[in-house]
């Protein structure tokens, strides 16, 4: 994402370990590739940003870059200002 230019996050690489529970009940399961979104932005003001209420905030063109790739358990709300 920070090729594209977004601001107030970094993206780094994690390794994700699955314990012996989920490899018994669901050995078939591949998963794909996990990155950490370490956000440093202000809420309102960079592309990310976390609100005073500790809710992630996105800038409109971030969202609607994750809207493409769907959002499926993602709650959102307007974010006025008055919660940075």
């Amino acid at each position: 994402m920070s090729k594209i230019g977004f601001t107030g996050a970094t993206f780094v690489p994690v390794e994700v370990i699955t314990s012996e529970d989920f490899r018994e009940l669901q050995p078939e399961v591949e998963l794909p590739s996990f990155v950490w979104l370490k956000v440093n932005g202000k809420a309102g003001h960079d592309d990310f940003g976390i609100a005073k209420n500790l809710n992630l905030v996105l800038s409109e063109r971030v969202f609607d870059v994750f809207d493409e790739r769907g959002l499926p358990s993602a709650t959102i709300k307007p974010f006025d200002g008055r919660q940075e």
